[in-house]
């Protein structure tokens, strides 16, 4: 008999993989499921994006190992956008490092940065990718709580100073998921001097950046001294609907760009060329559908959040994302779990991203207007019962 490694047996069941299996079992029962849960936009991909995808498979020159920190047509086309986008600069040749999707590079930056007892400063509610890349590194994570009363931003003064010593990531992702909080400006400055102070690293996950229904929010990078502490990961997959293409960068810091780059050389061959020859169309083609997906997913939100109001939820119209941090009475897992069960509704519980998640659900406008309305048509018609 073979045992898992005690680093694994540390980690928890992976909270979407435990839901998708109870979601698939009732659909091969018969249910007819509406899905708020995992957030994989049902939108597909924009046409010119695949069409380039197509010219890019039929090119033999990509069917080689994409070895590397990414082509150079890839990285300039993320530095240009940065620039136009974001008013930053980045070095292509020493400050991007193609990523298969931000998950990955996030999962890997704590084989590069810690040793065995280091700390990272982990959000929670959050991805939970940020705590099981540190166990996994044979780090310790340690957890700051996000509360409503804060804004949903963490509280650094409540940090031990035994933590603080041994603290070399913190981990920060806004937009939120899943509060879809935002980071103002001050915060962020507040934030790249405290890990400046202390020698952290500031590792921001900005994949909701372009998903926002009002004000753009801050570029994390565009702040004085950012780039002398920080690396961002950014995707893809929430601005194109490029989720199953797994491609995405991170950016920023030099030599915290180099050092995962490579562990990258060392597990993985890159991210397939053709992937990233349709990315640079994505990054330089045409735009409108960035403002469109937004309309949509702004024009479901408010759906959805009327609705949830109605049938007497306490809920906020978000700045942005494509998610809802819904408040409810009693726990959040025995109530995802009787929503799945009943009505077949799929929502996230909160505490799946940390304890401070618990009495929230987490819903995702990631389905059609139709579908949402007879979600929640459901919701109402079981809280009568």
């Amino acid at each position: 008999m073979f045992e898992a490694s005690k680093r694994l047996q540390k980690l928890p069941a992976y909270l979407f993989a435990e839901m998708d299996r109870k979601k698939k079992r009732l659909i091969s029962e018969g249910m007819d499921i509406i899905d708020f849960g995992i957030g994989d936009p049902d939108l597909p991909t924009p046409a010119n994006v695949i069409e380039a995808m197509k010219k890019g498979i039929e090119n033999p020159i990509f069917h080689k190992y994409p070895l590397g920190k990414g082509t150079y047509a890839f990285r300039k086309a993320i530095a240009d956008y940065y620039r136009q986008h974001n008013d930053v600069e980045l070095n292509m040749d020493e400050e991007i490092v193609v990523l298969i999707g931000s998950k990955e590079g996030i999962a890997h930056l704590p084989w590069a940065l810690l040793n065995a007892g280091d700390v990272s400063l982990v959000p929670e509610p959050g991805y939970p990718v940020y705590h099981i890349g540190t166990i996994l590194a044979e780090g310790m994570p340690f957890f700051l709580p996000l509360k409503k009363e804060n804004q949903f931003l963490p509280d650094f003064g409540e940090i031990p100073d035994d933590i603080l010593s041994k603290t070399k990531i913190l981990y920060l992702n806004y937009p939120n998921n899943p509060t879809s909080a935002f980071a103002d400006k001050d915060f962020l400055i507040d934030t790249i001097d405290f890990c400046k102070k202390r020698n952290i690293l500031l590792a921001y996950d900005a994949a909701y950046s372009e998903i926002y229904f009002g004000e753009k929010p801050v570029s994390f990078l565009s702040l004085p001294g950012a780039k002398d502490i920080g690396i961002e990961f950014h995707s893809l997959s929430k601005t194109y609907n490029m989720t199953g293409w797994r491609v995405g960068w991170a950016c920023g810091n030099k030599d915290i760009i180099a050092a995962l780059a490579k562990i990258k050389e060392n597990i993985d061959s890159g991210t397939f060329e053709a992937i990233q020859f349709a990315g640079i169309e994505a990054l330089t083609g045409k735009q409108d559908n960035i403002s469109e997906l937004r309309e949509i997913y702004r024009r479901r939100m408010g759906i959805l959040v009327d609705s949830l109001k109605e049938a007497g939820f306490d809920v906020a119209m978000p700045e942005g994302t494509f998610y809802c941090w819904v408040k409810i009475q009693g726990g959040s897992i025995e109530t995802a779990g009787h929503l799945l069960e009943k009505i077949g509704i799929v929502a996230t519980p909160g505490v799946g991203f940390g304890p401070s998640g618990e009495g929230y659900l987490r819903f995702s406008v990631t389905v059609p207007e139709e579908k949402i309305k007879e979600g929640v048509r459901r919701i109402k018609e079981w809280l009568k019962k």
